[in-house]
Parts: structure tokens; sequence; C-alpha cells
């Protein structure tokens, strides 16, 4: 059966658990030297809208690593959504690579992209939704703590499209999700009513005290307060949230042990401190490598040889 990764609200905690299965096998199978070409002849296409270090170069070094090929291809490089219909730019790409990831402005290209393609479709980050960084994230904190389940993630700042993928991951997983944003900045509730609809028994809270959403946290995750395409608004989100800056006594009102989280890149003094970000408790780093391994597993799962 054909399938996408468009938004984790359509994927099931069975396939969040399969996925992380196989990464954590990669990527022990990676650290020790060894990197299995499970993909062989397989290729993957890269449409790409925006600016991007992680989701590009982990896609591209991961499929190489599974014996696979990638194509890079920018709006100039095939005229994707200019020279034709977008039906039809799918449908022929569909049929010449295995997959496709896509990272778009807007959330609709890649619904349209899976709705009109054969071939899976991956969501590479988009308006609306970033779910392979999600999945990382959550991976790098089961990596860190083991069972999540309990567990509770802070997401200090904008309620983007990292928070609600984040989110909707956590509900997938057991994990108590709160989000610490200032008035306008919050999940509405049209969101709130889709992720209890499709996520039923998700823990989740919307506050616009810091202090409140990191109590117990186990870890604390920010973002940057203006994203690609926001930047007219820069200085208004700045003096917005000015309060919610994730620095040293922020993180003094979480446990000693909670981790600190962030999906990069980060305009540090921002919605970080140095010493936050550079300090002990940060996994930032590990986050931006698990993005390699999470997506080889995904790879791994829509195109590897079916138990």
């Amino acid at each position: 059966m054909l399938r996408h990764l468009i938004t984790i609200r359509n994927i099931t905690t069975a396939q969040i658990e399969r996925t992380f299965s196989i990464s954590q096998d990669l990527k022990a199978k990676y650290l020790s030297g060894l990197r299995e070409p499970i993909l062989p002849g397989r290729m993957l296409a890269m449409l790409f809208e925006k600016q991007s270090l992680r989701t590009r170069v982990s896609f591209q070094a991961g499929m190489t690593h599974l014996g696979g090929d990638t194509m890079y291809l920018g709006i100039e490089d095939s005229g994707w959504g200019k020279r034709e219909s977008f039906a039809d730019f799918a449908r022929v790409l569909s049929n010449y690579v295995d997959a496709i990831v896509c990272r778009s402005k807007k959330h609709s290209v890649v619904e349209q992209l899976a709705e009109y393609s054969s071939c899976s479709v991956i969501n590479g980050l988009t308006d609306w939704s970033h779910p392979c960084q999600a999945l990382a994230d959550l991976f790098t904190l089961k990596e860190l703590v083991g069972d999540l389940k309990g567990k509770k993630m802070a997401f200090i700042g904008d309620g983007n499209n990292v928070a609600r993928s984040v989110a909707a991951t956590c509900g997938r997983l057991g994990v108590k999700f709160h989000l610490a944003a200032p008035d306008g900045y919050r999940f509405d509730e049209e969101y709130l009513a889709l992720l209890r609809r499709d996520i039923p028994g998700i823990d989740v809270e919307v506050t616009a005290d810091p202090a409140k959403a990191v109590e117990d946290a186990t870890a604390v995750y920010t973002d940057v307060w203006a994203s690609m395409g926001q930047e007219a608004e820069k200085e208004k989100r700045k003096q917005d949230f000015a309060t919610y800056q994730v620095n040293g006594e922020l993180m003094s009102k979480a446990p000693d042990d909670a981790f600190f989280l962030h999906c990069l890149p980060a305009n540090r003094g921002q919605e970080v401190t140095d010493e936050v970000i550079d300090g002990p408790n940060s996994a930032v780093l590990r986050q931006a490598e698990n993005r390699m391994h999470v997506q080889k597993g995904i790879l791994v799962d829509f195109l590897g040889p079916q138990p």
C-alpha cells in the first residue's frame, strides 16, 4: 500500500515505533562503521522551495548510506509549480522516482503532491507541519531517558509548524505536551480539537506562563521566534516574545536533569542563551544528527523489503 508522511496526526503510534526500531538499528550499525545498501537503485527526488542544511544533507547522506541516490530539484531546476499544472508535474515525476521529499512554503503543495503522485511523499517542512523534525526530536528524547510514557515536553515560544508536530508526536507516544506562548501565538481551538479528535487521550496544555510550563519537564524545547517567511514580523515578534527566552533563570525552574532541545538554526541571544544551548543538558547536536538516522528509518520502512 502506498504510504505518505504528511503530518504526524495521520500516522499511528505503531508506525512511529516501527520507524524508531529501524532507526535505532541503522544508527548502531552506522556508528560501528556499517552502512548496509538496503535500498540499491532506489531514487529519492528532493523538491526544495526553502533553504536547508539539516533536511537536505541528512536525506541526501542517508539515502547514499542506504545504497540509493538522490535528485535535488529547486524551483528553477524543474519549474515545479510554474511550467505546468501541479497534477501533471507530480504524475510525471513520480513515474521516475521511488519517493519524493518536499520542503515547501505552503502545506497544500505537499498535500497535492501526495494526491497526484504514484510514489511515497515525505513532508520535509511546510508552514503547517514538520514531521521529520518531530520524529527525530522524540527519538532523541527516547535515547536520553528510555521509556517516554508519562514524560513531559515543555515548548516555549511560537505555536508554529514544529510545535504542532512535536505536540502530535508527544500525543502518539504518551508524552505530556505543554506550550507556553503569548496571546496570538498559541494553538487555536481548531487545532486543539484536531489533536484531540485524531489522538484520543492526548495530554496537551497551553499557557502564557513559561515557568509553569517547565515545571516537572523532562525536556524544554524552543524554536526561533520568526521563521522563514515571517521576516516582516521579526521586530514585533521580538517584542512579543521578549519574556519567553530560554535562559539560565528559566531552566532553573525546570528539574536539574531536564534536557534542552532546539530544531536549529538558533538565534542565540534571542529565544535561547549561549549558556543553555551550549550547556551540559543541551541535546541539540544529537537532535540534528538523529534527523539523518530517523529519516533513514522512514525511507527503509517505506521502500525496503517488507516482512
